[in-house]
Order: C-alpha cells, then sequence, then structure tokens
C-alpha cells in the first residue's frame, strides 16, 4: 500500500512542477498582442472666396494601400464673408473661425486634440487679395494663425492652394465618394473597382474656376498635368484653374466691360438683368479687383446706376467677349491660349454650377435643347414678374440669368463640350449624401503621405501557453484529489 502512496505522490508532485515551469514560461515568454486601431482626426478650413467652412474628418490609424479611409464627421459654416474680405480688419478674420473651432473641441475626444493635424486652406479669393495687396494678405493669415493657435490642436498651417491643387483634390473627392478609386467589396475588404471609370470634375467658385479630368491621351502641356497615387492606383491628370472666371468676378468684368462700352459716364443698360430692375453701383467698389481692367479715364461719375434690359442674346453677346476662344495652330485649348485635351467620360459639377442650374430646375439630366429654351425663357421675364414668383430669392434674382448664360458659355465655348457630350455633365451638390469640394480629397491626400503606422501594442501573453499553464494546474488540482482520495481509501482497507 505504501508503494501505491508514494508512486500517486510523484506523480503529483510532478504534475506540479510541470504546471509551475508552464506558468513560468508563460510569464516570461510574452509576446506583443495588437490592440484595434485608433481613430485620427483632421480638421480642414475651406477658406472661399465668398465663405469659410470647416470640415471635421476621421479616418482609422491603420491605412488601406497607404491612403486613410476618410469620413466626414461635421461641417460648419463660418459666419460672415471669406477670409479676404477681411483685409481692412484682419482681426476680424481669426475672430470669425472661433465658433466653429468651438464646435470642433466638443466633437473631436480630449485626448486626441493635441494631435489633430489641422490646416487652412484659401483659394481664389486670397489668390487675389495677394496680387492686390500682398501684405494685407499676409496679415489676414497671421490673424488667422493666431486664431486657431489658442487651441489645442497640431495647427499645420494656413495656406493659399494653387488652382491645380483645388481642381485636383475635388476631382479626389467625387471619385472616393462615388467609389471609383476603393470599393468596400462583399468578401469584406477594401478593393480597387476592376474597370472602373474615374469622373471628371467642373467647379464654379465665385473668384475662379477649375476643370479636372482623366484625359484619353498624353497631356501636351506639364503644367496642366497633376499625378496622384491613391490605394495602390497611379492616376494622371489633366487639371487647370481660370483665375478671375468664377462667377462674382466674372459678373464683375462683365459689368465693367459694359460701363466702358456705354453711351453714358452714369449709366449702364445691362441685357442680362431683368426689365425693369435698377440698382447702384459705385465705381470703386466697381473697380476694386484685380480681375478688372480700369478704363484709361477714370469715370467722372463716383455712383453709376444699372438698368436692366432683359434681352438674352444681347446678354450672351457681351459674355462672350469675356473670352478667347481661339486656339494656336495645331493645339487644342480650352480658352484664352490654354492648353486642353478632348473632354472625356462623365462630369460632376457643382459649387455655382449646381446652385444656379438647380434654381432654374435643371438638374435632370435635361437636353442641351430643353436647358437652352429655359434659360431663354427665364431671361425674357421682367423684374415684377420675377419678384412675384421667387419672392424669397430676391437678394441673388437678378443675376441668375447671366449666371446661367455664363454657366452655358464657359461650359460649350470654353471646355468645348457639346450637345454629345453635354448628357455627360451631372450637376449636384453631393455624392454619397457628402457636399463635394476639395477639403475631403485633401485629407485623403493628406493621409496618403503619413508614415503607416505600427498598430498600437502592450505586452501580453500568447493564448496557447496561457491554456497549457492552466490545463497543467487543473491537472494538477484533479491530481491532488485524486491522490488524496487513495490515500484515504487505502487507509480505510
Amino acid at each position: 500500500m505504501d508503494y501505491k502512496a508514494k508512486a500517486v505522490a510523484g506523480l503529483l508532485a510532478a504534475t506540479c512542477v510541470f504546471s509551475i515551469i508552464a506558468l513560468i514560461l508563460s510569464v516570461v515568454n510574452v509576446k506583443n498582442v495588437f490592440l484595434p486601431p485608433s481613430i485620427k482626426y483632421g480638421l480642414v478650413f475651406d477658406a472661399g472666396s465668398t465663405h469659410t467652412a470647416l470640415y471635421i474628418y476621421r479616418w482609422p490609424a491603420d491605412k488601406e494601400n497607404g491612403t486613410g479611409i476618410v469620413s466626414q464627421v461635421e461641417a460648419c459654416t463660418v459666419s460672415g464673408p471669406g477670409i479676404s474680405s477681411y483685409a481692412d480688419d484682419p482681426a476680424g478674420a481669426g475672430a470669425s473661425l472661433k465658433p466653429c473651432l468651438d464646435k470642433a473641441m466638443k466633437i473631436i475626444p480630449a485626448e486626441q486634440q493635441r494631435e489633430t493635424p489641422t490646416y487652412l486652406g484659401a483659394t481664389a479669393g486670397m489668390r487675389l487679395l495677394r496680387e492686390q495687396n500682398s501684405t494685407k494678405a499676409e496679415q489676414v493669415f497671421a490673424e488667422v494663425t493666431k486664431a486657431i493657435g489658442k487651441y489645442p490642436v497640431d495647427f499645420r498651417g494656413a495656406q493659399i492652394l494653387t488652382g491645380n491643387e483645388e481642381g485636383s483634390f475635388g476631382w479626389i473627392t467625387i471619385n472616393y465618394l462615388l467609389e471609383t478609386l476603393v470599393k468596400f467589396s462583399f468578401a469584406e475588404k477594401w478593393e480597387h473597382p476592376q474597370d472602373a471609370e474615374v469622373l471628371g470634375a467642373l467647379d464654379l467658385g465665385g473668384a475662379s474656376t477649375q476643370i479636372t479630368f482623366q484625359p484619353g491621351v498624353t497631356i501636351e502641356d506639364k503644367n496642366t498635368s497633376v499625378f496622384f497615387r491613391l490605394y495602390g492606383t497611379n492616376y494622371s491628370l489633366y487639371t487647370h484653374s481660370y483665375l478671375c472666371y468664377g462667377q462674382t468676378q466674372a459678373l464683375k468684368m462683365l459689368l465693367a466691360a459694359l460701363h466702358q462700352g456705354s453711351p453714358s459716364s452714369q449709366q449702364i443698360s445691362h441685357p442680362c438683368y431683368p426689365k425693369g430692375y435698377q440698382e447702384n453701383v459705385t465705381t470703386t467698389d466697381l473697380y476694386d479687383s484685380p480681375c478688372v481692367r480700369a478704363p484709361s479715364t477714370p469715370s467722372p461719375a463716383p455712383v453709376l446706376t444699372v438698368m436692366g434690359t432683359g434681352d438674352p442674346t444681347a446678354c450672351s453677346t457681351a459674355i462672350q467677349k469675356l473670352f478667347n476662344f481661339s486656339c494656336g495652330a495645331n493645339r487644342t485649348c480650352g480658352f484664352n491660349g490654354v492648353y486642353q485635351p478632348p473632354v472625356r467620360g462623365q462630369f460632376f459639377a457643382f459649387a455655382g454650377f449646381y446652385y444656379t442650374f438647380r434654381f432654374l430646375n435643371l438638374t435632370s439630366q435635361q437636353s442641351l435643347s430643353d436647358v437652352n429654351s429655359t434659360v431663354q425663357t427665364f431671361c425674357k421675364k421682367n423684374w415684377a414678374e420675377l419678384v412675384e414668383t421667387f419672392p424669397q430669392q430676391k437678394g441673388y434674382l437678378h443675376t441668375y440669368c447671366s449666371v446661367a448664360i455664363y454657366i452655358l458659355t464657359l461650359l460649350l465655348d470654353g471646355y468645348k463640350f457639346n450637345e454629345h457630350t453635354w448628357s455627360s455633365i451631372h450637376f449636384s451638390r453631393q455624392a454619397a449624401n457628402t457636399d463635394i469640394g476639395w477639403t475631403l480629397g485633401f485629407m485623403l491626400n493628406f493621409t496618403n503621405m503619413i508614415p503607416t503606422e505600427a498598430l498600437e501594442h502592450v505586452k501580453g501573453h500568447q493564448p496557447s501557453l496561457w491554456a497549457a499553464a492552466v490545463s497543467f494546474i487543473v491537472l494538477a488540482i484533479v491530481a491532488g484529489l485524486v491522490a488524496t482520495f487513495l490515500q484515504c481509501f487505502w487507509k480505510t482497507k
């Protein structure tokens, strides 16, 4: 009996020893256990010529082929005009950003705010101010930088985007949202869509207009070429921005041309404004932009009276004179001698293109003939008739005819769309329920430049070692219970 008891005790001791060894190994042989990727945040101010907006984005810390999967969390519209309008009150430009920054701080977790990259990108309005008065432009940026610097964010600076950057980032935004760059597949992973046709982008702001698309030919002028690598795929794009050809500056150029061609020094007949409409404009306001060429002999009248005549044919003729549509020999171009390959593929027309055509109910893929007919009918209505029909739109109501004819001239004669390619233009404010603009494309490209981060890790134990240790311990306990039972059993015998 003693022999059997000793054997059981030996087995128990051996099991305990192995259990302790396994436990020690599991503690010493620790491995990195990866945690789920954290969420990163980014802020981008879109400082346009007429207004500023703050966009809040987020994306996972791990990348998809080097580019973050970025989504929009919130958009906040800054009160007041664009920052270029604060040339004589630069501190006001900084102060205007505060309410939207306060809103962002309530959304981004406090522990992540200091690592949140923050940018302010200014577009054509500040480009014009820099041309007009670089000192005032620098003062506006200094105040904007000071205001943002008071918040606990990683501010990377305020900058003026080039026209090519503005156009190409808008292109990225559209194609990302419409999943032509990357798509979440049925296999539950992000994949580049096979044979996906990317879309072109048409942007109309207050001070500039941009066209960006992937041409079917080699781009001859490298100044209009931009290259991106997104989600593991290379893209070579044509893009160009026409400064001064945004709708606000174009209408100002038109009014100045009408003034300089008017027989009266005090009155201007405006064929694009509805008959019966009248307004007063100061010569100072009319000629305050680098886009508008001042007359050789200054007007003696400080205030000009503008009278609408409601003549769409004369309006179209006047708008045509704002452009130079001739191209050099053996060269394709857009306008003003700028190289442009033939338009190709489907296009999204947003911003000013969309807002004017939405007002005229022309965003449902109407034919070019129907569009022309609608615009002509609208332009022939007198002012009293328009005010009665659209009482809520009185502020901009007098400009819709001129902007509509300007858009048609720009798209058809400028960008060289025609009755066959017109149907490829889709007028839209959003794609996938997200506003279209350059900021999302900017953030996508920005995440492409962040070094790929390793997943955050902590010290932990391999599950297999834990399982082995627990198994041995349980075995030891069971063996101990069996040994105790057997000892008691043999003693009773």
